[in-house]
Parts: structure tokens; C-alpha cells; sequence
């Protein structure tokens, strides 16, 4: 087996969570000697560069036209503080999406398939079509030996380049279905079924239109069928997914040979966090509790500030990721916080973490041993916090209607030493694991031409 240097080509989804996700396999491979290529959405533009990466950017829509005054400005040559202003953030599309969208996650899941569920994926369709000519052209002219997509939705062109396809899913493993464990987006618990049949039915007639379309044109393009009522290609090369075994569904709905569990995946490139003097020392017997809901989450500014207002009543300390809104609301005395925070070098530091159970999040949280309260609001956060809830690795809150109560007893719950120390072992078996690079070796065989146990 050749050992000369890879050109890896990731593709991720373009909110943080995919992107980190991508950015912790990137950085181990890159390290390795590879050459590593992000096709990532345009707004992410200079951030992955200053990582080591290649950026090799597309357009999931036609660029947003400036108002006419600031174009003839930035015609005039005053562009150093208008450029901003008509440029987007990284992961912009989704942030506005989500603030727009905020009041459909106050409905039950079911009810959101409609309203919430079917644009979404109608947004994410029509950037696939989009960006499938641009794709074309990144492939032309990186040539990678393999493609990494992590992503809810399928782009015909990565599985038309020629080269081993590799998918990450970074979402709740119920994205892979199956007869005997609830359905995706739920948030409904494996114990009951009585309502998996309706969800499911409810599923089928908001999305079947929209799939059946979005699958011919795929096959137009060259790409396999998609499974059934599935948005998002299995690869026959390998497939990744980030879930810690002691939470997986595997036991009701196997996964066949190609499926690689990576039961957490760290990534290894934020700085260094140094808990700020007045959240480290504090009153004896009161805990340090990190709050995120996610670079999307929080751009729900109300519940941001009925979080606050909530926490300031407690006797503990708290580090608060404020988000991309973190100048429309104020923190309370016992917080200390930023827009972002190095979530994996902080969450070590911390005795428990409250969160909207994204993925990252959640599975971080387990690596390093925390237990959690969970706040879903959308897409698989609800299946996280159930399965965490029931499996005694958190509590699961009603996000919305929660009360000052209800979040006292789930901190008393959380911060039981017995909890924190069975966590606390879970996190070293975890960790023993070693996903992050168990991830990049699967990624690296795939490309030279062997699949770990195949």
C-alpha cells in the first residue's frame, strides 16, 4: 500500500456543528501530511484557511444583492467597514432562518413537519441544485482520492466524482430508520410506540411530494436512487457516524458492515479556556454549569433572556455561549460569557451543562463525563434529549414551558454526586475510545482502497 499523501475533499452542512465535526477529522488527517480541501458553503470564507485547510468554497443561492447605497460606496473605494456589512457570517443562511422560524418550535414535533420540517428541507433541496454545477467544477480541479459529506442532504456530484464517497452523520442516529426504534425528529420515547405510527404517517404525506422530486433529479444527474422518503445517500464505501455506544440503538436496528460508530469526536483545534476568576471562585456547594443552545439556538433571543432570569435565581455559577445575538440581551451577575466559547476545552472544566442537544454538544458532554439538561428546539435535538433523559444521562425540559421549579429540580437532579460519578465513568470509557481518530483511519483506508473489516 502506496503511503503518499491523500487529497481529502470534506463537504459539510454549513452550520457549526457539521462544520467542527469536519474540522476535528480535517485537522488529524491534515496533520498526518494530507492534503485537506474544504467545499464548504461561501460564508465560511477565511475561517477554514486559518486552520491549515484548502478552501475551495460554493453558493448554496444566488448572492444577496446590497442595497443600492452601500454598492456605491463600496464602488467609491469605502469598502473597509461596508464589506461587512453586506458580507454574510459563517453559517448566516441558517442563523436568520432559525430566528424567522423560532416560534414552530413551540408546537409538537408532529405539527412541526409541516411548518418547520418540509421548508427546511425544501431550503436545503434547492441549494443542492443550486451548487451541483459549481461542485462539478471544485472536483475538476481539487481531484481528491476521496469525498467526505457531512449533511442531512444528498449532492449528486459527490457521488458521480469517481472517487470513494464517505457520508458523516452527525445527527442523532435515528436518521437511519428502522421498524423498531422511534422515528427521526420525534423526540418520542423507544419505550412507548403508540404514537410512532401517526408521526410517521405524518412524515410521509408533508414530504413525499417533495422527496420523489428532489430523487429524480438526482437520478437525472447521475446518482443513485435515494432510499425511501431518505434525503441523504448510504455509501457502500464507508459511512461515520458520532453517537457513544452506550446510548446507541444498534441492539433494535443494526447497522450492516460499512457503518463505523465514532462514539465521540473531539476536536483538537480550540484554544485553550481559562475559567474567568469570578465564575472560579464561588460560594462553596454551588456549581459551574455551562449554558449553550448553539450558534442557531440562540438566536432565539427571548428564551435566552427567560434563561437568564431563570439561572440568576440559583445559587451557582454559569458560563454562557451567547451567540451571534449576544449584544440584544445582558447577563445576569453569576454568568460570565461571550458570543462563542471554546466549547471543547471548556466543557472539561465545568460539573454539568445545560443545552439545546445538538449532536456536538451532547456527545462532547458525554466524552468528557457531564451530565445535562436538555432544551431541544428543532431537527434531532428532540431525539437526543429523549434518548439522553431516558437513559439517566440527563434531564429532559419542556424548552418553552418550563418552570422555575422544573429547572431547580433537574440542577438538584444533575449535580447529585451519584449522577456526576456515573457519568463521570462514562466519560472515561468513552474517551478510551478514541472516535476523533478512529474517524480520520476510516476516512484515510477508504481513500487508499480498504475499508477497516471488510
Amino acid at each position: 500500500m502506496t503511503s503518499r499523501p491523500l487529497t481529502i475533499l470534506f463537504m459539510p452542512e454549513s452550520a457549526y456543528g457539521p462544520t467542527n465535526q469536519c474540522i476535528g477529522l480535517g485537522d488529524v488527517l491534515r496533520r498526518r501530511g494530507h492534503r485537506v480541501v474544504f467545499s464548504a458553503e461561501a460564508s465560511w470564507k477565511g475561517r477554514l484557511e486559518a486552520l491549515g485547510f484548502e478552501e475551495d468554497l460554493v453558493d448554496l443561492a444566488p448572492p444577496a444583492e446590497p442595497p443600492a447605497e452601500a454598492a456605491a460606496e463600496l464602488a467609491a473605494g469605502q469598502n473597509a467597514v461596508e464589506q461587512n456589512a453586506v458580507e454574510q457570517d459563517a453559517g448566516q443562511f441558517w442563523k436568520d432562518f432559525i430566528r424567522v422560524t423560532a416560534p414552530e418550535f413551540r408546537k409538537p414535533t408532529i405539527e412541526q413537519l409541516e411548518t418547520f420540517m418540509k421548508p427546511t428541507w425544501q431550503a436545503l433541496i434547492e441549494g443542492s441544485r443550486y451548487c451541483e454545477p459549481q461542485l462539478k467544477a471544485i472536483l475538476d480541479r481539487v481531484v481528491p482520492d476521496v469525498v467526505v459529506e457531512d449533511n442531512v442532504i444528498a449532492f449528486p456530484a459527490l457521488m458521480t466524482a469517481g472517487v470513494p464517497f464517505i457520508r458523516i452523520m452527525s445527527c442523532n442516529p435515528l436518521e437511519v430508520p428502522g421498524a423498531n426504534i422511534p422515528p427521526a425528529y420525534s423526540g418520542l420515547p423507544t419505550a412507548s410506540r403508540s404514537e410512532w405510527a401517526a408521526f410517521r404517517a405524518e412524515y410521509d404525506r408533508a414530504h413525499r411530494q417533495i422527496w420523489e422530486a428532489f430523487n429524480a433529479w438526482g437520478v437525472e444527474q447521475g446518482a443513485p436512487a435515494l432510499p425511501d422518503l431518505e434525503f441523504m445517500h448510504t455509501s457502500k464505501h464507508a459511512n461515520l457516524y458520532v453517537f457513544p455506544r452506550e446510548a446507541d440503538y444498534t441492539a433494535a436496528r443494526p447497522l450492516g458492515a460499512t457503518w463505523h460508530r465514532m462514539d465521540s469526536s473531539v476536536r483538537e483545534t480550540d484554544l485553550v479556556y481559562e475559567v474567568p476568576t469570578e465564575a472560579r471562585d464561588r460560594p462553596a456547594g454551588s456549581a459551574l454549569i455551562y449554558l449553550s443552545l448553539g450558534s442557531l439556538g440562540s438566536a432565539d433571543v427571548d428564551l435566552m433572556r427567560r434563561l437568564v432570569d431563570v439561572l440568576s435565581r440559583t445559587p451557582h455559577r454559569y458560563l454562557v455561549s451567547k451567540g451571534p445575538q449576544h449584544a440584544e440581551y445582558e447577563l445576569a451577575d453569576n454568568m460570565v460569557g461571550a458570543e462563542f466559547l471554546p466549547q471543547t476545552t471548556l466543557i472539561p472544566q465545568v460539573d454539568a451543562v445545560i443545552t439545546h442537544a445538538g449532536n456536538n454538544t451532547t456527545t462532547e458532554s458525554i466524552h468528557f463525563g457531564k451530565p445535562m439538561i436538555l432544551l431541544p428546539l428543532f431537527w434531532d435535538q428532540y431525539d437526543n434529549a429523549q434518548r439522553m433523559h431516558e437513559l439517566g444521562f440527563g434531564v429532559r425540559l419542556p424548552t418553552y414551558t418550563f418552570t422555575n421549579a422544573d429547572m431547580d429540580a433537574a440542577l438538584a437532579t444533575i449535580l447529585d454526586p451519584a449522577w456526576c460519578q456515573r457519568l463521570s465513568e462514562l466519560g472515561e470509557q468513552v474517551r478510551a475510545r478514541d472516535g476523533l481518530h478512529r474517524g480520520a483511519d476510516v476516512i484515510e483506508s477508504v481513500a487508499r482502497g480498504h475499508v477497516p473489516g471488510t
